[in-house]
């Protein structure tokens, strides 16, 4: 008989269920939006009660609208925004402050006293990331900070978590308080190459081990759902952080294999197989996932603002009613008149790493229009995108000859076009764009016997579009000077502390 897997993709601005049948065919979705909260500029939280209860109800609905039997879910797999950091009472299970969102900058003068103290070579060599806000060891120790919370967390009374953490807790059975490999390598708390908690770093923001959750595997049964949310326990079968996931989703399984999303943000990532490869380029090295116990590794650059940018153009600049008008709009100009946007709204990520960037939109002249500036905010995320490439074509010695893409933007046919132009070379969009769901579903259904290993999974990869890239390189290079000159003017906008 069919199986049926469900991945709970848990992401910054929504939470979403897919169910895939046993050929990794998406059978329903369904989505719910929840609220951004933004208490000082540069600062984002989420509510946790809004993230657990949007990714429920998703999960029921999904299966509701699907129509299979609930006994044909073979397995669920949960894949989670990553870095947001949250804390809650270990009896009762409430939080004890908001989460606060990866993309929050708070914790900047955290960050820069870990490297006053001469502790950033370590973050590099032992975690693979670089010192910044982003990452949620600092976003850890600011809660700590807060009245009564470390004495409570000393008592062992709280546990930390990122987004599967707590999922994990709050839907399986028994209440594990467990993470996986990857996400656990997105702290800036845990060493990659010996796959455990890293005790300087913990000494040195004061942060006690008993709050922090066991490491597992990211294809691995950790428990089973709760009987009340479906009806049936179900194995719980995977937890990936989501960037990891669609690198998995993508059948990225070779060493040099790459993916870019487009989601929130754009995160590029390159198997670099059982080797962690330190980025002389500005790029972090990361788990890519961690099955049987051996461990896969990645370079990865992420882009903070991506599709967020068109949101931003929809919610605050009302320039825009729907995010589909974008590629008809960006159209009907033959260019952006010049205008560039660099949205780093909350900072620049790789390759530039500076926590004081802030948006700018340069260029603009008397006949700049609505049009010119929405084609610059959609050109901005493959701009981005293009520095990541760059980058990591750098530390690995060799171009990439394609680029396979996934995410909601990726949908859109004038992006994945001057994506491809800007890179030269072939951008590859899946039959499946919801890939970071299938990865998740993908893992969950490989520890569960679904799937007997990955060369089955690459069987089941279906190509949906190729498009080659169709610029010269004379207007590449001067798109890219431009592009690199509105960088450089919105770098360092904010004073430190």
């Amino acid at each position: 008989m069919e199986s049926y897997i469900i991945a709970l993709d848990q992401g910054t601005t929504s939470s979403r269920a897919v169910v895939f049948d046993d050929r990794a065919r998406v059978i329903a979705i369904k989505s719910y939006e929840f609220p951004q909260i933004y208490p000082q500029p540069g600062w984002v939280e989420h509510d946790p009660s809004s993230i657990l209860n949007s990714q429920i109800d998703a999960l029921r609905e999904a299966v509701r609208i699907s129509g299979i039997p609930v006994e044909r879910i073979a397995a669920i797999g949960i894949t989670n925004q990553r870095e947001t950091t949250l804390l809650w009472d270990r009896k009762t299970g409430e939080p004890v402050y908001n989460a606060i969102v990866w993309q929050c900058r708070r914790t900047a003068p955290i960050v820069r006293w870990l490297c006053d103290e001469g502790l950033e070579s370590h973050i590099r060599e032992v975690t693979g990331l670089v010192p910044d806000a982003y990452f949620s060891g600092s976003k850890l120790s600011w809660l700590l900070d807060q009245p009564g919370l470390r004495e409570r967390a000393e008592r062992g009374e709280l546990c930390f978590g990122t987004v599967d953490s707590y999922l994990a807790w709050n839907i399986v059975k028994g209440r594990p308080h467990v993470t996986d490999a990857t996400n656990a390598s997105r702290t800036m708390l845990y060493d990659i190459r010996r796959n455990e908690w890293d005790e300087e770093m913990l000494s040195a923001l004061r942060i006690p081990k008993a709050l922090l959750p066991q490491v597992v595997d990211t294809s691995e049964i950790v428990g089973m759902l709760d009987a009340d949310i479906l009806g049936r326990e179900i194995p719980v079968a995977a937890l990936s952080g989501d960037q990891h996931s669609a690198l998995f989703g993508q059948g990225c399984f070779d060493s040099g294999m790459m993916k870019n999303t487009y989601g929130t943000g754009c995160f590029l990532l390159q198997n670099t197989g059982d080797t962690p490869v330190r980025s002389r380029n500005g790029l972090v090295t990361t788990i890519g996932w961690r099955i049987g116990g051996k461990t896969t590794y990645a370079l990865e650059g992420s882009v903070f603002v991506g599709g967020a940018v068109v949101q931003w153009l929809r919610d605050e600049m009302r320039l825009i009613d729907r995010a589909s008008e974008t590629e008809t709009i960006a159209r009907s100009v033959t260019d952006s008149n010049g205008v560039y946007i660099v949205p780093t709204f909350t900072g620049l990520g790789a390759p530039y790493w500076d926590m004081y960037s802030r948006g700018t939109i340069v260029g603009l002249t008397r006949g700049a229009g609505r049009a010119h500036i929405v084609r610059a905010a959609l050109e901005s995320i493959a701009y981005q995108s293009a520095d990541l490439v760059h980058a990591m074509a750098e530390d690995c010695g060799y171009a990439p000859t394609e680029l396979r893409v996934d995410g909601g933007a990726s949908a859109n046919h004038f992006l994945m076009q001057f994506q491809a132009d800007i890179l030269g070379c072939e951008v590859i969009r899946p039959a499946v764009i919801e890939t970071t769901a299938l990865g998740a579903a993908l893992l969950a259904g490989l520890a569960t016997g679904v799937w007997k290993d990955q060369e089955e999974i690459r069987s089941i990869w279906r190509e949906d579009v190729r498009l080659q890239p169709a610029m010269g390189q004379e207007q590449r290079s001067r798109l890219l000077h431009g592009w690199h000159k509105a960088v450089e003017r919105s770098m360092h906008w904010v004073e430190p502390d």
